[in-house]
């Protein structure tokens, strides 16, 4: 069945330009001015001067779990994003039985309602047909010590990292698109670079990167997690990508001259708030803590002793773990918690709830991690937050791709889920012109399809894969804030997966056309010429306005 989409401004990673777009089926069957006899008998889908984009491809999203809720469908469909990379940080389902992810990652990643098995490939296979949109997976590094090791903080043996090795082989066969980790995180904080070079192996030669959350904190401290990424990914022979980059453009660009340096090829993505998001235990609690099963953690928080224990030998400490300063109690909201005498505290600082409480924040916190079994995340700011110059610096550069980090766990999640993308349009696009309009799709759709060898698709070109959005130039904008952080974004109402309307007039159509992404071949074969570019040459409009301000 045929589709044409009349009187829009195609825009891709070369420019721009008015044109029309007709689809055949799943694919692009021509793009430019198309004669009548050419688009005869198809579906029409007007443009009206809108923009007609490539989908737009979240490099790092914990939606692997939550997708499966039209909220999280709408809520990312509405931002242009037609498939999400899960996986990240070391810890999701597969490999495994799911439940390591499913209790540690309970405030991140939330519960899996369809994978039941053991391997990527039952995972990938639980998307197919269920869903709108499209998901691609990194194997966790985590997850697959955690299969292997439990949760020891030994280092692997040279067995054990053999089998670890042999399950990221696993999956990558099963399509996976790379291998993660989370530094910060348990089990991955335990493993050493070797042992993390040694999973990289399997990836050599297939052109999938080495994806990490750095050891050892982002923004003014990134020096030491990018000296470790430059010796496994030079050991390994991979490339690399880095995790929520939060550090300073100007730094970010001496890190990246850093390791091209070091013969590294290296990408990063950066989502355009200055809070974050994480897990409260892994902030506060030592790693011996948050190792543990989730009811003996909990246990140990409630005894008085181990109270004691941690206030004199550990909360002394905890700045460095949390990088907040000591005024960690102020700049943690509460964003999610199981607990029901708790419901009242999202939304609330630590220090809030510790007053509400009649406590100090110490306790505070251990009383709520105790009674959620430490499924608790927390939005937290910093003492010094970055200028919306520097933000729009830092993803202007060429090596950035579009990345939220987003959580949709919690009554009171991070904005990022629900607007980065249309942030990225809205602020650093139309308002500031760190990046045009070309450039963006760049840096959302073409850059991360290339990483993650995604296959056909991030280019409006005939053969190509038709997930495609359209983009109202003036109107697009991120509505979630800080205050209100699960309202929509705005200005993107038609979404195309696989050439079916997914999203129309803003709202989801019920159609399932997405599913699991496997990592394409490296030079995928097949797709037909490019559209040329005289099919595409006539003069655009401004799409651009006049500076509005900063964010």
């Amino acid at each position: 069945m045929s589709l044409l989409i009349r009187g829009g401004i195609v825009v891709d990673g070369d420019g721009l330009a008015r044109a029309d777009v007709l689809l055949e089926d799943e694919r692009i069957l021509a793009v430019g001015d198309l004669p009548p006899a050419q688009t005869a008998g198809a579906r029409i889908l007007e443009a009206d001067g809108r923009l007609v984009v490539p989908g737009f491809v979240d490099a790092h999203s914990h939606a692997e779990g939550a997708i499966f809720d039209e909220e999280v469908q709408q809520a990312l469909l509405r931002q242009g994003i037609t498939s999400v990379i899960g996986g990240q940080d070391g810890v999701s389902y597969a490999p495994g039985d799911g439940a390591h992810a499913s209790e540690y990652f309970a405030a991140i990643n939330g519960p899996h309602p369809a994978y039941r098995g053991s391997r990527v490939a039952d995972l990938l296979a639980s998307y197919d047909g269920r869903i709108p949109l499209n998901v691609a997976y990194l194997v966790p590094a985590g997850t697959v010590r955690h299969e292997v090791m439990g949760p020891a903080d030994a280092p692997a043996d040279a067995t054990q990292r053999d089998r670890m090795a042999a399950l990221v082989a696993e999956g990558l066969a099963d399509g996976a698109v790379g291998l993660s980790t989370g530094l910060d995180y348990t089990p991955g904080l335990f493993a050493d670079a070797e042992e993390i070079a040694a999973l990289c192996a399997p990836l050599a030669g297939t052109d999938l990167p080495y994806v990490t959350h750095m050891r050892g904190g982002y923004e003014d401290n990134s020096q030491v997690g990018i000296e470790e990424v430059a010796r496994i990914g030079d050991s390994a022979g991979v490339p690399v990508h880095i995790s929520h980059f939060h550090t300073r453009a100007e730094e970010a660009r001496r890190l990246m001259a850093l390791l091209e340096e070091r013969g590294v090829e290296a990408s990063f993505d950066a989502y355009p708030y200055t809070r974050g998001c994480s897990l409260l235990a892994m902030s506060l609690l030592p790693p011996a803590l948050n190792a543990l099963a989730p009811e003996e953690a909990a246990a140990r928080l409630r005894d008085g002793g181990e109270r004691e224990r941690l206030r004199r030998e550990w909360f002394p400490r905890v700045d460095r773990y949390a990088s907040l300063g000591p005024a960690w109690p102020e700049l943690m909201t509460i964003g999610h918690t199981p607990a029901p005498e708790f419901a009242d505290a999202h939304g609330l600082t630590l220090a809030e709830l510790a007053r509400r409480r009649g406590t100090d924040p110490i306790d505070a916190a251990l009383d709520l991690l105790s009674a959620s079994r430490l499924a608790v995340n927390v939005v937290m700011a910093v003492p010094h937050q970055r200028s919306v110059e520097d933000l729009g610096r830092l993803i202007a550069h060429p090596r950035h791709l579009g990345g939220s980090d987003g959580i949709f766990i919690g009554a009171h999640p991070h904005p990022r889920a629900r607007g980065t993308f249309a942030s990225y349009l809205a602020t650093f696009v139309r308002e500031r012109g760190d990046l045009d309009w070309p450039a963006a799709v760049r840096h959302l759709s073409t850059g991360p399809v290339d990483r993650f060898r995604l296959g056909a698709r991030g280019r409006l070109r005939p053969g190509h894969l038709a997930d495609l959005a359209l983009v109202d130039p003036e109107a697009v904008r991120d509505m979630a804030t800080y205050d209100d952080p699960t309202a929509f974004a705005v200005g993107i109402d038609d979404v195309l997966v696989g050439g079916r309307p997914v999203l129309a007039g803003g709202q989801l159509t019920g159609d399932r056309p997405g599913g699991g992404l496997r990592a394409a071949p490296a030079t995928p074969q097949g797709l037909g010429p490019a559209a040329s570019r005289g099919d595409r040459s006539a003069a655009p409009p401004s799409v651009r306005s006049p500076q509005q301000g900063e964010r």
